[in-house]
């Protein structure tokens, strides 16, 4: 008895096996994380170090140096790249795939401890480090606006309510804050009244700090009564800063306010949030790795009503960027196409057939075989995107072929005049081997993709194993349950059903159609014979479609990934360096106000902070923007931003795939490196200008930012030396 006759004899046994393949994969589709594409977690991790008032070129040879004389002896780093501002150093490391990045982690931070010694003294607190994906843009951006409460006030809600209660979803991996600060005290000094009072800043820092002062006070007790002590030893608001004694003068008492402008504030003045051109706090969202993606953009919306309700009536919350409703729409439409190729697969085989209870048998392998690839992808920790639902899509066209093939043969024997029951174990017997060998040969096809290295292998892998899997678990059906059912459903020839048919509604349609077949086959055997006789024709046409095929090769543009429409928008502004945060500020609003005209563009988000900024975009659906793309919405806002002097934002389509972990705002990325700044910045301005000609790039940029204005210092030793003044004074009074 071979393995398809016991599973034949056995039909309960068999039913339950096939209900338990189809319960689990319903089971694994409710479980399963859903995200617009595979989780490809590149180890990269980002080391950080901040020096205030530091140029880019001390931040260069004195920071980031030293650090990377360290962190280039780790193992397994592929790329490393550092970008040096003022006052700040930015490190970039990507490991090779097969690192861990916690074991990478641990290194880095060794390495940082060793670099120690060689960073400067001055620099307050060690370099820090933190994992990331550089692909992870954020799911989800709210914002928060008031027509009464100031940014300060806004920022502070938003940093102690919605940051903690948010973090706290399930699924969000991180909550930062933009365009805005915490609250603080700022004390703007007036060098002219310093220099008439004779006091330095190093005075009036020293004042400032001797008066706060923040340590338990203890407790006295007498007899029966004990006293706990408090003191308002803290200033908190600019009104109890302005009487702070700094010195004194001619027996009178020098005043902070005397000397400065002190006023409630926030702690950094440089930066700015906008929604739609109001004044705004920008909240970027960002998931878990392996999380979903749609489920937990939907736990956060169920908590907004919650949070609103915590927050100050004056602050209204709102959803700026939502980055699921693309990848809902997607998975959307995946999912329709799924179902139709189904119901086509049923439908043909309904055509071929003509037996509604012999379609029964197909159709049932079809959805086992797709729901026993859900379990597989359940067990592998795959997701539900479009690579493995397109997977799930190509397979209905495959494990519907094992069935049809052990049905086909036990129908032979049937209209053959063999019992049901025989016909199957005969039939099962038969083309055990056949159908093995078919599936074999079907995984071998798709083997290369599943063995595939690198970053093209990590994105295509869930495609190629859950293509496998539906083959597999299809073969496992048709060994199995087809045969089980074609021995028991009942009587499905051509034979035993023509009676039936002339009695039957759909007769004139079944004769029609095997008429349509029985034509189709003649004609395919006149063009046989034809294609036969003329060898040499045939031969020729072989060789023009191979060529053909060549050229269209040669033609058909190639990348790594489609151009996706996500209907979103994501621009980087770059200023002219010696543009102070007023000016940039300025410039930035009227860059927004440009994108938010669009009638295509449903919110515009963005913050700004020195230099620079960000702006997220949200389209309107496409229907409603004329059905224009990302891409050509993009390219009719890009003439109108150039109106703006001194000021540009490159735009682009957000994607869902991007590699690198150097950010930039462009879609790719030319890197250029030398031993000698001088020739890198020689050399990198021309390829700039080059480029720029080209008429086929556009947005063309560069990250060398060296057109600041800057002024220098130059310290007269020996006068200093005359009248007692180090150089570590005029530093601190600097």
């Amino acid at each position: 008895m071979n393995i398809t006759e016991l599973f034949i004899r056995r039909p309960v046994a068999t039913t339950l096996l096939t209900l338990g393949i189809a319960l689990t994969g319903v089971a694994a589709y409710f479980q399963l994380p859903v995200s617009a594409l595979p989780a490809v977690d590149l180890p990269t991790i980002q080391v950080q170090a901040n020096l205030p008032g530091a140029s880019p070129a001390v931040m260069a040879t004195s920071v980031a140096t030293p650090l990377e004389r360290r962190l280039g002896k780790i193992a397994d780093v592929t790329e490393m790249t550092s970008n040096s501002s003022t006052g700040q150093t930015q490190i970039i490391m990507q490991f090779g795939l097969s690192r861990d990045v916690n074991g990478a982690a641990r290194d880095v931070q060794a390495a940082i401890n060793a670099a120690r010694p060689d960073l400067p003294a001055t620099l307050r607190s060690n370099p820090t480090y933190r994992k990331f994906n550089p692909a992870d843009a954020p799911i989800l951006i709210m914002t928060l606006t008031s027509p009464t409460l100031s940014k300060g006030q806004m920022y502070d809600a938003a940093a102690t309510i919605l940051q903690q209660k948010l973090s706290q979803v399930r699924g969000v991996g991180d909550v930062s804050l933009g365009g805005g600060a915490n609250p603080g005290v700022r004390v703007e000094l007036n060098p002219g009244a310093l220099f008439k009072y004779g006091v330095s800043p190093e005075d009036v820092r020293a004042a400032i700090a001797s008066a706060n002062a923040n340590a338990p006070k203890g407790f006295v007790s007498d007899g029966e009564r004990r006293w706990q002590i408090y003191t308002n030893d803290q200033a908190r608001t600019a009104a109890e800063y302005r009487s702070l004694v700094i010195a004194m003068r001619d027996g009178q008492a020098l005043r902070l306010s005397d000397v400065a402008e002190v006023v409630d504030s926030v702690e950094d003045v440089r930066n700015m949030g906008l929604v739609d051109g109001k004044q705004a706090i920008v909240v970027r969202i960002t998931r878990q790795p392996g999380a979903n993606v749609i489920a937990t953009v939907d736990r956060i919306k169920a908590e907004l009503p919650r949070l609103r309700a915590q927050l100050p009536p004056q602050v209204d919350l709102e959803i700026g960027v939502d980055r699921t409703t693309s990848t809902r729409s997607s998975l959307r439409d995946v999912e329709t196409s799924l179902g139709i190729s189904i119901l086509l697969v049923i439908l043909v085989v309904l055509v071929f057939l003509r037996n509604g209870r012999a379609v029964i048998i197909p159709a049932v392998a079809v959805v086992v075989s797709l729901l026993g690839a859900l379990s597989v992808m359940y067990l592998m920790h795959y997701s539900l995107d479009m690579l493995s639902l397109m997977a799930l899509t190509v397979a209905t066209g495959f494990v519907v072929d094992d069935a049809i093939v052990v049905l086909e043969n036990i129908t032979r024997h049937v209209e053959a005049g063999v019992p049901r029951f025989e016909a199957a174990l005969i039939g099962a017997r038969e083309v055990s081997f056949t159908v093995i060998s078919i599936s074999i040969s079907l995984i071998a096809v798709f083997a290369p993709i599943v063995l595939m290295g690198g970053i093209v292998g990590k994105f295509f892998v869930e495609f190629g194993v859950t293509l496998s899997a539906s083959i597999i678990i299809s073969l496992i059906v048709s060994l199995t349950f087809t045969p089980m059912m074609a021995a028991r459903l009942g009587s499905f020839t051509h034979s035993d059903q023509a009676e039936g048919r002339r009695r039957s509604v759909f007769s004139r349609i079944s004769r029609g159609l095997e008429l349509m077949l029985d034509g189709v086959t003649r004609l395919y055997g006149r063009s046989l014979a034809w294609a036969l006789d003329h060898r040499r024709v045939m031969m020729v046409v072989l060789l023009i479609v191979i060529g053909l095929n060549v050229y269209l090769f040669i033609q058909v543009p190639k990348g790594l990934f489609p151009q996706q429409d996500s209907g979103q928008l994501v621009g980087g502004m770059q200023v002219d360096q010696a543009s102070s945060f007023e000016l940039t500020s300025e410039k930035f609003i009227r860059l927004q106000k440009i994108v938010s005209s669009d009638p295509a563009v449903l919110h515009a988000v963005g913050f700004t902070g020195g230099g620079g900024g960000f702006m997220f975009v949200n389209l309107k659906p496409k229907a409603e923007r004329g059905g224009l793309t990302s891409d050509q919405v993009a390219q009719r806002i890009r003439p109108k931003l150039m109106r703006v002097p001194g000021a540009s934002l490159f735009l682009q389509v957000q994607q869902e795939f991007r590699l690198g972990g150097r950010q930039s705002a462009a879609q790719y990325q030319y890197t250029l490196r030398s031993d000698d700044i001088g020739q890198l910045r020689e050399w990198s301005e021309k390829l700039l200008t080059q480029l720029k000609r080209s008429p086929l790039l556009t947005d063309v940029n560069s990250d060398q930012q060296e057109r600041g204005l800057e002024m220098f210092v130059n310290l007269d030793r020996d006068a200093a030396a005359r009248v007692g003044v180090t150089a570590q004074q005029l530093d601190n009074v600097l």
